[in-house]
């Protein structure tokens, strides 16, 4: 009869030790989604606060025209005209408004002295990265930092 206590005794303890490793595991396991899931929330207030900021906004500066370099045996006047947009942040906006005739003249120099044989075959990506140079140039001669994060085009038209 002791030995068939014993027997049980010990089927009892390995039970018991069994169950006691699942339930680290299934806690351990459990803590790690815990902390997996903490440091996800900590994440999504991040993104949230990017959501939560304004919108970009957009300004204009209409009708830009100008005429392009032409070749001496070219007898024809070409002309460019185009509609830029500036996108800049609720922050910026009055500054990037109180700037938009120094962006007009940077933007009519820049485009002025464009050939009209390169202008012919520029993409739009091309004549917007020109005039971003052009801008990033302008406010560093002047060691002011750019109110604004780039300019686009709205409207290009090449006659």
């Amino acid at each position: 009869m002791n030995k068939k206590v014993i027997i049980i005794f010990a089927a009892v303890a390995v039970l018991a030790a069994g169950v006691a490793g699942g339930a680290v595991w299934y806690m351990s396991k459990g803590g790690e989604e815990h902390a997996t899931e903490e440091k996800e929330a900590k994440k999504k207030p991040k993104k949230e606060e990017k959501k939560s900021e304004l919108p970009p906004k957009y300004l204009t500066v209409d009708k830009v025209v100008v005429m392009l370099k032409h070749e001496p045996s070219d007898t024809v006047t070409h002309y460019l005209s185009a509609d830029l947009v500036v996108a800049t942040d609720a922050k910026r906006e009055k500054e990037t408004k109180e700037n938009l005739p120094m962006l007009r003249s940077v933007a009519v120099k820049t485009l002025s002295n464009l050939p009209m044989a390169s202008a012919r075959v520029m993409t739009i990506d091309q004549f917007a990265g020109e005039l971003n140079k052009a801008f990033d140039h302008a406010f560093e001669q002047e060691g002011r930092e750019k109110p604004f994060d780039e300019v686009m085009i709205g409207k290009l038209i090449v006659e």
